[in-house]
């Protein structure tokens, strides 16, 4: 059962719960698509009617932000950094393979690097950097949207995308039924994170919903996405009194 956010459908369950479905996924048939709708997602989604689609139609859409909670409705926050690391240690006791898509600068052979380094039995088919794609790419226009060859060719049952909303959702959306994998999942910074590149917030700075302002301070540029904030706020206030 979805929870509705701004027009965003939304999978309210926690990580226990969200493990279990990929898992299920994971040792059964098909593909399958993972988003990650914060609220900085769910207010690009305001104005991109192709990511709207793409998060409404996904199998799951975890909430990942305790923003989400502001509406009344979403009660769990699950970290889809989190839920990716929790997948990543899944795969290395189970035997699921995994794939890593994105960044610059041999951020993803990094990220295998240290992965690699807490779960040794981890198999990782590909760390491979991403693409280059247009912002405003349409999955519904564009006649193809770039895939290399070892993604293409190369098996793998899980697939971690880091492009950044909302070329990461466009690319998979795009690209799931020609490439072969079971399970495709958004992870958005990720990469920077669990490479090392940049820390993560203290614990108790994200118990109080607060590592956005602890990105801010260490990203600066990121300035411009935090007012997505302001607008979310704005729009969940201007709902409430409708």
């Amino acid at each position: 059962m979805k929870k509705d956010v701004l027009g965003i459908k939304i999978n309210d369950i926690n990580m226990d719960q969200a493990l279990k479905i990929v898992e299920v996924w994971l040792n059964g048939q098909g593909k399958h698509i993972i988003v990650t709708p914060n609220p900085e997602i769910v207010v690009i989604a305001q104005k991109d009617e192709d990511l709207k689609k793409i998060i409404n139609r996904a199998d799951l859409a975890i909430p990942d932000g305790r923003g989400l909670r502001l509406t009344g409705d979403i009660v769990c926050n699950t970290p889809g950094i989190e839920l990716m690391e929790r997948l990543v240690e899944m795969a290395s006791k189970k035997g699921f393979t995994t794939g890593f898509l994105g960044g610059r600068d041999r951020v993803a052979e990094r990220v295998e690097e240290c992965l690699k380094s807490h779960y040794p039995k981890l198999t990782v088919r590909y760390a491979l950097e991403g693409p280059v794609i247009p912002a405003k790419a349409g999955i519904y226009t564009n006649k193809d949207l770039w895939i290399p060859d070892q993604v293409r060719n190369d098996k793998v049952d899980i697939l971690f995308v880091a492009f950044g909303p909302p070329k990461q959702e466009k690319w998979i959306a795009k690209n799931i039924d020609r490439i072969n994998v079971k399970v495709a999942m958004v992870v958005g910074g990720a990469f920077d994170i669990l490479s090392g590149t940049i820390p993560r917030a203290p614990k108790w700075m994200r118990n109080l919903g607060l590592e956005w302002l602890f990105r801010l301070i260490i990203q600066p540029w990121r300035i411009k996405r935090q007012l997505a904030l302001i607008e979310y706020l704005w729009l969940i206030l201007t709902q409430k009194k409708l």
